[in-house]
């Protein structure tokens, strides 16, 4: 009852990650700065668990030594800061479904770091490390597929299609403007590149809950440190001020649910399953996110959905 408890509640929080995806690129068409979104988005969170880490964990909460302290700092930069900015400017330049189409290799990610640090073990005479393997090069494939192969129509309208133009089956190096090829090329580095943040992310967290056992008080702490963080890197790289300026539109209800559900409870969820099961387990639910946003993408965003992509 416990594993599908487990299994149960990871799948719900991918598609807790599918409708932010969507509600992300509506804020972003509004005119919301990526980099304010973030702040935003772990200030909500903040102040959601925080009463609550104060409550539950009053007693059982440990000493904030120096040590782990560092590590919350550099948790904060991972998620909150780096890989939520790489990720929300990734998909400015791409569409919502392929950005969570890179998610696939997140699980691959995550299982190669965890050998690195040694939180996993890899024996391929046993059947279920040998599965691990097998499961790490499929994700790899499946998102290079995804990446660089288009078949059929199945959703949307062609026309509608804000990816890079294509020919056949495979994309064409000189299709499309140069402009739009150039932010293609970008915006997928930024994607892959905020995968690598997320994967590190989960081994960090793994590691940090075995010094500090606080679920609560670890994200609350995430949370807020990742909000200071990112006001510092929003003001180096936002030199108007009025993009701190929010309305009562889709921007404050991004922000909102993106806050409570994608930061505050993500991050509790993933600490708690990463304690009982390990952070593989926790990034191998990141492929569910892309069938959610791939149905979403292309009824609310007018995305087109292809075989193989």
């Amino acid at each position: 009852m416990k594993k599908l408890k487990s299994y149960l509640v990871m799948m719900l929080l991918q598609v807790g990650f599918a409708g932010m995806y969507v509600l992300t690129i509506v804020s972003f068409r509004h005119g919301m700065s990526s980099y304010v979104f973030s702040v935003y988005r772990h200030v909500v969170a903040t102040l959601v668990m925080a009463p609550f880490a104060l409550l539950l964990e009053r007693k059982t909460r440990p000493k904030l030594t120096w040590r782990v302290f560092l590590k919350i700092a550099m948790l904060a930069f991972l998620e909150p800061v780096l890989d939520t900015n790489l990720y929300n400017l990734g998909m400015k330049y791409t569409t919502a479904t392929f950005a969570s189409a890179t998610l696939n290799t997140i699980p691959a990610i995550t299982f190669i770091l965890a050998l690195v640090f040694r939180l996993e073990s890899a024996n391929i005479r046993k059947i279920h490390s040998a599965a691990k393997v097998i499961g790490t090069i499929i994700t790899f494939v499946g998102a290079m597929v995804m990446t660089f192969y288009k078949g059929q129509l199945v959703l949307g309208l062609s026309h509608t299609s804000t990816s890079l133009p294509y020919y056949g089956s495979f994309m064409v190096p000189n299709a499309g403007s140069a402009e739009e090829k150039r932010h293609w090329v970008v915006g997928t580095v930024m994607l892959f590149a905020s995968c690598v943040a997320w994967a590190a992310f989960f081994i960090l967290q793994a590691m940090t809950l075995k010094e500090y056992p606080a679920e609560l008080s670890l994200t609350a702490l995430i949370c807020l440190m990742g909000a200071g963080e990112g006001v510092i890197a929003t003001l180096v790289m936002e030199a108007d001020s009025s993009v701190w300026k929010i309305g009562f539109d889709s921007r404050l209800l991004a922000v909102a649910y993106s806050g409570v559900v994608c930061s505050g409870i993500a991050y509790y969820v993933q600490g708690v399953v990463s304690r009982e099961r390990g952070p593989v387990f926790v990034s191998a639910f990141s492929p569910l996110c892309m069938i959610a946003t791939a149905f979403l993408g292309s009824i609310f965003l007018a995305e087109t959905l292809h075989l193989g992509r």
